[in-house]
């Protein structure tokens, strides 16, 4: 046949699983063992096989970069919130006297399991606190609350 180029024979040692997934394939491809472990082995050793890995790993790492960067928001939303409203609380709220701090520490515990509920529910269905909060504020635009 004019034109085919001549093949060389080579000798693998292949895990018997690797055997069984390619007969496999060859027989679910209807076509020769010799011609898929050909067709592996070209794309593997393909530079287009080398540039679609480093596309694939790429665009996980990017994947894996958003994510922390959102993470990272998320957790500057949560220490700042904190922080406001720890600052808001010491300044707005007075001392009690002891016997009304004594009946304060025992509503506090009825309060406290209303919090976790709404919480609970906030977290389960929504909307989450860094949805209402936009990503465009320049820093220093707003000031401090309080």
């Amino acid at each position: 046949m004019a034109g085919q180029r001549k093949k060389i024979k080579i000798s693998v040692y292949l895990d018997p699983d690797v055997m069984t997934m390619l007969g496999d394939y060859a027989a679910r491809r209807e076509q020769s063992q010799s011609m898929i472990a050909e067709a592996a082995i070209a794309s593997f050793l393909s530079p287009d096989d080398v540039e679609r890995r480093e596309a694939m790993v790429a665009k996980r790492l990017d994947q894996l970069d958003r994510r922390l960067t959102r993470m990272e928001r998320d957790i500057g939303i949560s220490v700042e919130s904190l922080a406001v409203f720890i600052k808001f609380w010491l300044a707005t709220t007075p001392a009690l006297p002891e016997p009304a701090a004594h009946a304060a520490r025992a509503k506090a515990a009825d309060r406290y399991e209303g919090f976790v509920t709404a919480l609970g529910r906030r977290l389960a269905h929504g909307p989450k606190l860094r949805q209402e909060i936009s990503e465009d504020i320049e820093p220093g635009t707003h000031g401090p609350v309080g």
